[in-house]
């Protein structure tokens, strides 16, 4: 998935990767927008769901409809069985060794604030260091800025180059005895730079600091391994792995959900509850206060099955093809400025275009069908580092085609004709 040298053609080597057949299985690719068939390039803000997990959550309302784990009568025991099958499945998706690890969030956002309250407001103290990156999404920045003003706590970051790669030389250096958390994207949503995580927890843990890695944007694309990666806590959404919204996954080594205290209170996540006092429920129940999404998490195991078969390494093979197209036709287009040139990157290409603002680029192709994102996609010290206000963003899954980055390069040539 390295970045692309246009002068190679690497598109040559096309795979076997059947994308029409794929497309049918995502009912919204049929649609026109403005009278144009609809070209999604929006991925790395959220997927589109196959009908395979459309099909899952409507029998789930239609059928199964219930309140889980506290019920005796069948549909309960039935969602139930459902809802844990599912956390099964994420376990074995990213090689965790417990389904105690597995802790269902509405989110990545959700799940590093979780990590950041219960288990870094518990351990740190005024002389601790926290590191970051500044290829962050804003919600691996915040979470982290709240604690450090909660504690004392001084918050570092890793600087990137002019590619928008992490310089592994500083972050050896913001590395001390003092050093306790590590938080790092394993891709960057803005630039779709694959950052070098194994290197940058085994280095995190030689000074004895625990690593939470951001995978909202690396699962989509690559086969995760948490046991081989040895992180701490790794957290995704599953809107973007083509699952429903509003459902997420925080992975943390059971030790360490162990020691930390539950970060909300309510049903579900008790054991005993007096006038005086209350005891907790055991893992990973004590971080799942009141009812979940339930028909989310049934989804999401859908969304695993789905990948699954597809196969993540095909897919990834398959959009690298599409990357290497999409720099070689971007790189023809006079005043359109690459905006992250990462040797090892992934699915996503940012740009500008000379002379005009990324809203309008998104504006008018919208009216072309293409729908792409455009503003600072809440990574905005990236946009700080680059000195731009924004970047227009295209971003690809395994069901976009060449003949929709050609409509997306026709749709800049019109844009640079509108505003001349």
């Amino acid at each position: 998935m390295n970045n692309p040298d246009p002068a190679n053609n690497l598109f040559n080597n096309t795979s076997d990767f059947d994308v029409e057949k794929v497309r049918a299985d995502f009912p919204i690719l049929e649609q026109q927008v403005h009278g144009k068939p609809l070209v999604y390039l929006d991925n790395a803000a959220t997927a589109q769901k196959p009908k395979q997990v459309i099909e899952v959550l409507d029998t789930y309302y239609r059928e199964t409809n219930s309140n889980i784990h506290r019920g005796v009568h069948s549909l309960s025991e039935k969602a139930t069985a459902e809802y844990e099958a599912a956390r099964n499945k994420v376990k074995e998706f990213v090689n965790a060794a417990s389904t105690k690890e597995i802790v269902f969030v509405r989110g990545a956002t959700e799940a590093i604030n979780l990590v950041a309250q219960s288990f870094g407001r518990n351990t740190l103290m005024a002389d601790d260091e926290i590191i970051i990156t500044e290829l962050e999404h804003h919600s691996n920045i915040v979470p982290w800025q709240i604690l450090s003003e909660q504690t004392g706590a001084t918050l570092k970051f890793i600087p990137i180059n002019d590619a928008g790669e992490l310089m592994l030389e500083e972050y050896e250096k913001l590395l001390n005895n003092k050093t306790r958390i590590v938080a790092v994207g394993h891709i960057s949503n803005a630039l779709g730079t694959i950052n070098p995580i194994k290197t940058i927890i085994d280095k995190a843990h030689a000074v004895g600091a625990k690593v939470l890695v951001d995978g909202a944007q690396a699962v989509p694309h690559t086969k995760v391994d948490v046991t081989e990666l040895d992180c701490d806590f790794y957290v995704f959404s599953g809107h973007k792995l083509f699952g429903p919204t509003g459902i997420g996954v925080l992975y943390g080594k059971e030790a360490l959900l162990e020691s930390m205290p539950p970060y909300q209170g309510g049903g579900d996540m008790i054991q005993m509850v007096s006038m005086k006092k209350s005891t907790y429920n055991s893992l990973p129940y004590k971080f799942e206060a009141g009812t979940p999404h339930i028909a989310g998490v049934i989804g999401l195991g859908a969304a695993i099955d789905y990948v699954d078969e597809l196969g993540l390494d095909s897919a990834a093979q398959y959009e690298h093809e599409l990357l290497v197209y999409a720099n070689e036709q971007a790189s023809l287009v006079s005043g359109l400025n690459l905006v992250g040139t990462a040797k090892n990157k992934t699915s996503i290409l940012s740009f500008t275009l000379d002379g005009i603002h990324p809203h309008d680029i998104g504006t008018i192709l919208d009216g072309e069908g293409v729908a792409i994102r455009a503003g600072h996609h809440c990574a905005m010290p990236v946009m700080e580092r680059f000195n731009i206000p924004a970047t227009a963003r295209a971003s690809f899954a395994f069901y976009n085609t060449r003949e929709e980055i050609d409509a997306l390069i026709k749709a800049i040539d019109k844009c640079k004709k509108v505003f001349n």
